[in-house]
């Protein structure tokens, strides 16, 4: 059994202490449990717990040690009081949809969200009956307009992705709260490093375990981080019938990586401001999109919402447009800008330790149609960098060779 430890910790030490549940051979770091059933001691014991009348493990669906461990430590640094991990980032928000809506209820979502959530609220959900309204990220006023009276969900992600536009979560949670709903947070691109959203209002917190949780690119996983009651009776259920399930070995990557995750947040959100300052006076860029910038809309606001150690943080994804004269040409200069790069990788996917630049037109958010993409504002001259651990002098001159090189 784990030591019980004193309220009031850090989360830096949460992040390392938090859930660590020994055997009886007494380990120091976390046991993965690699089993797909558990055994019972008796059948008498086996029908309690299958009919939820006793606590214990029974099959790694929905219940297994590892994955126990990984949601009590990211809901502790969540501050939250229960978490559920599941297959992916996706699965997660699909978990969330699945356990709180019904055919004819509502949801008002921001028209920045990454592509695929866009896909799955408005089309998936859609054919069930489910509304969808899509709002600008920073408009508090379209999200109280768009409150209907059988509006059950407000859902948001910030930073967005690629843009990296900040809500205020305050104010949409008051909206949700006043119209009997549930806000939910997509806190992938900040992480409880940098941002606790429930601190500021927000009913759900969700994951993408795959990014900065792991932090090295290894495992697809996602979570949701909220109250005890709500996960129990909302998504236990579903998991356990549908399986959007977490596996223990996924689960121990993203535990190992929650114990690293603010000393790289604190480092890969410096090298990202870098990056973006160095960015902002290349003649060939037009515009730079990062939070920790002055002249990014909303600065003051992600400031007051994104902390490490008491310090603004901007986090470490940026993204930048490219002068053009026109979308061709914005097409192919930012292609040729992302040629170029000898060392950060070609890749959609952000968190790594590892830089990471995309084309998120073409990619991230290539499956939404063209009148989605300008509505998000993801132009064809948009290129997203996920800043990582490399010296900062050779990522600016990784993006500088192309940037010269533009005719």
């Amino acid at each position: 059994m784990a030591k019980k430890l004193p309220d009031g910790l850090h989360i830096d030490t949460l992040a390392v202490r938090a859930a660590v549940d020994k055997s009886q051979f007494g380990e120091n770091s976390e046991a993965l449990y690699l089993t797909s059933s558990f055994v019972q001691p008796d059948a008498a014991t086996a029908a309690r717990r299958f009919a939820n009348e006793e606590e214990g493990y029974i099959y790694s669906r929905f219940t297994n040690p590892t994955v126990t461990s990984m949601e009590q430590r990211l809901a502790a640094m969540e501050g939250t009081e229960a978490c559920i991990g599941t297959s992916s980032g996706m699965a997660a928000i699909l978990l969330m949809c699945m356990g709180l809506l019904k055919s004819g209820d509502h949801v008002i979502c921001s028209q920045s969200v990454f592509g695929s959530t866009i896909k799955l609220i408005a089309g998936e959900f859609g054919k069930f009956g489910v509304e969808s309204t899509f709002v600008s990220q920073t408009d508090v006023a379209q999200w109280q307009a768009a409150v209907k009276p059988n509006t059950k969900l407000l859902f948001a992600e910030t930073p967005t992705n690629p843009l990296t536009e900040v809500c205020d979560v305050r104010a949409l949670a008051d909206i949700a709260h006043a119209a009997g709903a549930l806000l939910a947070v997509d806190n992938c691109f900040c992480s409880p490093a940098l941002s606790r959203p429930v601190e500021m209002g927000a009913d759900l917190i969700i994951h993408s375990g795959t990014k900065y949780l792991d932090g090295q690119g290894r495992v697809i996983a996602g979570a949701i981080c909220g109250p005890k009651k709500l996960i129990d009776d909302k998504f236990v259920p579903v998991m356990r019938s549908a399986g959007m399930t977490l596996s223990a070995f996924n689960a121990w990557i993203v535990l190992k990586g929650l114990e690293t995750l603010s000393i790289r947040m604190q480092a890969q959100s410096a090298n990202a401001l870098a990056l973006a300052t160095w960015l902002e006076v290349q003649p060939q860029v037009a515009r730079v999109h990062y939070p920790g910038l002055a002249s990014h809309p909303q600065h003051a606001l992600a400031m007051r919402q994104q902390t490490i150690n008491g310090q603004g943080g901007g986090g470490a994804v940026l993204s930048f447009d490219i002068k053009s004269t026109d979308v061709q040409d914005a097409r192919r200069k930012s292609f040729h800008v992302i040629d170029c790069t000898q060392v950060m990788s070609i890749t959609a996917n952000l968190g790594d330790t590892k830089t990471t630049i995309t084309h998120p037109a073409t990619t991230s958010h290539g499956r939404l149609t063209e009148a989605q993409r300008q509505a998000a504002g993801i132009g064809q001259g948009l290129i997203r960098v996920a800043v990582g651990l490399e010296f900062i002098d050779d990522l600016k001159a990784d993006l500088q060779r192309g940037l010269d090189s533009l005719t």
